[in-house]
């Protein structure tokens, strides 16, 4: 169970920072790049404030959760003291920020100006990083 613990966390993990750096960080620089490489909503669609909103998450993933969530993965790799409790703190927020993104679209459906063509894909992934978030967070907590 250990191992397959230890790679239910790592994989997905990884997989997730990658993501988070090339969409999301690299938005918190240039959030029209990130509208471009189709990983942003244009303002068009979703209001300057929607897309100051998801800018907003870009730059706290960029400063903080990416980071956090990085080194967390690392210390559980290398299995040091410290791991649990960085580890934990990111896959909290991996838990949050999903919540937080779909309870903004369910908020913002049928504003004026808010037109999100996308949104099933936001109600079939978000879900999954933040299930992602919360079993890795258990088995982080119940394993050896």
């Amino acid at each position: 169970m250990a191992d397959t613990s230890f790679w239910f966390i790592q994989l997905p993990g990884w997989a997730l920072v990658i993501y988070l750096v090339f969409a999301q960080c690299t938005a918190a620089f240039s959030y029209s790049l990130g509208v471009k490489m189709g990983t942003q909503e244009p303002a068009e669609q979703i209001t300057q404030v929607g897309a100051a909103f998801w800018w907003g998450l870009a730059f706290a993933d960029l400063v903080f959760y990416t980071p956090l969530l990085g080194l967390g993965l690392i210390g559980h790799y290398l299995a040091t003291d410290w791991a649990i409790l960085v580890l934990g703190a990111g896959l909290g927020a991996t838990v949050y920020w999903p919540i937080a993104s779909l309870a903004t679209v369910q908020a913002a459906r049928g504003a004026p100006g808010w037109s999100l063509p996308k949104e099933r894909q936001y109600w079939i992934v978000l879900p999954l990083i933040a299930g992602w978030g919360l079993v890795s967070m258990i088995l982080l907590w119940v394993s050896p």
